[in-house]
């Protein structure tokens, strides 16, 4: 235990007391009276209510969507499964600041939406929730999929049997066994919306603020140290509570199964609502998922080509040059200057 011990005693536990300490000590003495100073401020109110809501919100928006995906992957069986499988984690380990840049570049100001039919959600919650959903539709699928794939259908099917609804066997012998898998997703969500920092700067501009956003803001832009300090302790009680209580789901989940091997129980749909619903979770990977990303790839060829990708291989010699030259063209009159470079 010595090594992981000294690892986050080095790494977390040290940075984070010296920031509290450089902002509720001074003189030698502790100044725990701005710990509530701080919470009666009503915009840390307002920031403090925002990142709760738009994570509870973003987790249920996220549930509702990936849900009917983590069961078709569960107990469906068609081509290109895996393919898929894999692209829909693809979001799940982009950086946040590129997901912001992928919505903006879709729902934002000159935005692909925004050309064809003038809607923009940029500095709208309803760009962060979309955002957060990208970003946590593969933990549902394989957090809450994995687990039902292992779960055995003859349990559901001798409900059926004895008289019971395909819905009320699924609700009196899956859902309860599929519980702590949907608690353990769904806070793993919160927790990562919770302390979504990149989605919310970028596409929320200066109109919503999360507890990491705000102690940015408050570090960088502000310089108050004391109130940074007060929400990095908020946000360290939040996150400790959450993972201890994601610890618990786990553990009940693993200890209260019996389960069997997941190539067991998939197969290939049958009849035209379990075909609909594969159609459909497939849309909603095309759009939700692949879209964003399709419309940042075709955004960074730009007017230019394969120019801005050429310029990655450039030293800042020849891109000065190219400026340089750019401007004296400008300069002399040139009636058609050359085509901008991408440096």
């Amino acid at each position: 235990m010595a090594v992981p011990v000294a690892f986050f005693a080095v790494f977390f536990a040290y940075p984070v007391t010296a920031i509290v300490a450089r902002g509720l000590k001074a003189d030698g003495t502790w100044h725990l009276g701005r710990i509530g100073d701080v919470l009666a401020q009503s915009d840390v109110r307002q920031v403090l209510w925002f990142t709760t809501w738009q994570a509870l919100a973003s987790t249920a928006l996220t549930l509702l969507i990936a849900l009917p995906g983590a069961y078709v992957f569960a107990r469906f069986d068609f081509p290109g499964k895996q393919v898929l499988r894999a692209v829909i984690t693809v979001p799940f380990v982009l950086p946040t600041v590129v997901v912001g840049t992928a919505f903006m570049a879709l729902v934002g100001r000159g935005g692909l939406l925004d050309e064809l039919w003038g809607l923009r959600l940029d500095t709208t919650v309803w760009a962060i929730l979309l955002a957060h959903v990208f970003f946590n539709y593969a933990v549902v699928v394989r957090t809450v999929g994995g687990l039902w794939s292992q779960l055995d259908p003859r349990q559901e099917e001798a409900a059926r049997m004895l008289g019971a609804s395909r819905f009320a066997a699924w609700r009196t012998v899956t859902l309860p066994a599929l519980g702590p898998a949907v608690a353990a997703a769904a806070l793993m969500v919160f927790l990562f919306t919770f302390t979504s920092f990149g989605v919310v700067q970028i596409l929320g501009g200066p109109t919503f603020s999360t507890l990491e956003v705000e102690i940015y803001r408050q570090t960088s832009e502000i310089f108050d140290l004391s109130t940074a300090a007060v929400l990095t302790m908020i946000q360290f009680v939040a996150v400790g509570a959450i993972l201890a209580l994601h610890a618990w789901t786990v553990r009940r989940r693993e200890t209260a199964l019996r389960l069997v091997d997941a190539s067991l129980t998939a197969r290939r749909p049958r009849g035209a609502g379990q075909w609909v619903l594969l159609g459909g979770v497939v849309a909603t990977v095309a759009v939700l998922l692949l879209l964003p990303l399709a419309v940042l790839v075709q955004r960074s060829f730009g007017g230019a080509g394969l120019g801005y990708y050429r310029a990655l291989t450039l030293d800042d010699g020849e891109c000065s040059w190219s400026r340089r030259s750019r401007r004296s063209a400008t300069r002399c009159g040139t009636r058609s200057p050359p085509p901008p470079s991408p440096c």
